[in-house]
């Protein structure tokens, strides 16, 4: 899988790449010449992109909670270092929910990519408060294409990443994780039986989704492509 050696993948939240994973290897035609990921963090999926795409240049800030390997250093807040029409590619993953001004990064997204140039945005959905104070806002799909729109972008797509079953496992495992507390051996044994629980429901969920007929309405996350005119 592609996020095999992302240092956030868990025994209780491997689902969650996963179902990323699959999404990422559906876009690949997206991936081209000059590929800007902003908010790329420790840039776990700079190798795969440089699969497709001829260069990779991660930006995101020195105030981020990851250790960044950023080639620019940069407030997505803001105006970008970025020249104009510099982007065939701006992907941003689990980014924009952390933003103060979301309409300024993906306004800024816009600049930055030259004409026909395409974007893909992951965002959650159905998900816990992470990297607080850090987490300002929760994207419906309606949200995100007005988000899109407002800032000159046409061909929007959003795509839920999982039904009620996947979003409801996970929610579960993060809240079951926190339960993890006392003595060692105490947290030992709760662990080895929480373990059982996360993988059993994280290889069920996929199957179970088949029973929901609208994943959007409570998915984790959504993904979106959209395109510069």
């Amino acid at each position: 899988m592609i996020s095999q050696n992302h240092g956030n993948r868990r025994s209780y939240n491997w689902l969650a790449y996963d179902a990323s994973d699959k999404f990422l290897e559906k876009l690949t035609p997206f991936y081209k010449g000059t590929l800007y990921d902003l908010g790329a963090g420790e840039s776990p999926y700079k190798d795969f992109f440089l699969q497709h795409a001829d260069d990779y240049i991660a930006v995101d800030w020195a105030g981020s909670y990851h250790a960044i390997r950023a080639d620019i250093v940069a407030d997505l807040n803001a105006h970008l270092p970025i020249d104009s029409g510099a982007a065939d590619t701006v992907v941003s993953l689990s980014v924009l929910e952390h933003l103060r001004e979301p309409q300024t990064m993906l306004d800024e997204a816009f600049r930055i990519l030259k004409p026909g140039g395409g974007l893909v945005l992951q965002v959650p959905w159905q998900w816990w408060i992470h990297e607080a104070p850090h987490d300002f806002f929760r994207y419906t799909p309606y949200g995100l294409e007005y988000l899109l729109k407002q800032a000159g972008f046409i061909d929007i797509q959003v795509e839920p990443q999982a039904g009620f079953f996947t979003m409801m496992v996970l929610k579960l495992n993060y809240f079951s994780l926190r339960l993890i507390r006392g003595p060692r051996p105490l947290r030992w044994m709760l662990r080895g039986i929480f373990g059982g629980m996360w993988y059993l429901g994280q290889k069920l969920a996929p199957s179970l989704d088949k029973l929901d007929r609208n994943w959007a309405l409570e998915a984790s996350g959504y993904f979106v492509t959209a395109r510069k005119p």
